[in-house]
């Protein structure tokens, strides 16, 4: 037991550093009311932050543009290479509305009982007739050739960084959820807005979810906190 405490103890100080910046000025309320999840206690190690040890981001200033992004992630069975077969499948990825697939989002949530070794929160069972937009968010989803929505993602613009708060698809083996994520770190690189995008975090995640961060160029980082 010591001596996997150690090891990890060894993996944590190894991990490049970030420094995340909240900008209140974006949206004062909710900046703030993030900063403080962010920050909280971790719910099993009360002495570190929620997610700071094993962030998963992409540092965003490593790629002058999509196409380099796209070749760090390429090669059999990578990110860019999942992200092409759905493309070639007749997938798009475009901006959306949630309000105008109500149905279709209902369908992705009910599609499974259990994702990551979890069950579907309640909450996501139940037909939500109405979604907010706000300004700092940005909504994307894929579309089948049929013009159906079959997953979709929300990212959340903070500051220096942006953060993926849901990202789900129904589960085939078409590449979708490939396609959708690259294409939504594609269009950050395009804006320049924002020097790191965030997907949760590494440790705790399950193998598979770890596997398609990393093939899609995220990477764990000690992540430190700041709001402006």
């Amino acid at each position: 037991m010591f001596l996997q405490h150690y090891n990890t103890f060894l993996e944590v100080i190894k991990l490049p550093r970030a420094q995340l910046t909240f900008s209140q000025q974006i949206d004062p309320d909710d900046i703030r009311a993030t900063y403080r999840i962010y920050t909280k206690p971790h719910p099993r190690y009360k002495i570190i932050r929620h997610k700071t040890i094993g962030a998963a981001l992409i540092d965003l200033s490593a790629f002058p543009d999509r196409a380099a992004y796209l070749e760090h992630v390429k090669g059999k069975n990578q990110g860019a290479y999942h992200a092409r077969r759905a493309r070639n499948r007749g997938y798009v990825v475009r901006d959306i509305d949630r309000n105008d697939y109500v149905d279709d989002i209902h369908d992705i949530h009910t599609s499974l009982d259990v994702r990551q070794g979890r069950r579907m929160d309640q909450k996501y069972l139940e037909r939500q007739d109405r979604f907010d937009n706000r300004k700092h968010f940005r909504y994307w989803g894929v579309c089948s050739p049929q013009g159906k929505l079959v997953a979709y993602a929300t990212l959340g613009i903070y500051g220096n960084f942006a953060s993926f708060s849901q990202m789900m698809g129904i589960r085939n083996n078409d590449g979708i959820m490939h396609l959708l994520l690259s294409e939504a770190v594609c269009h950050l690189i395009d804006e320049g807005r924002v020097r790191y995008v965030m997907y949760d975090t590494f440790f705790g995640a399950q193998p598979g979810l770890r596997n398609f961060k990393t093939i899609l160029g995220f990477r764990p980082y000690r992540a430190s906190y700041t709001l402006q």
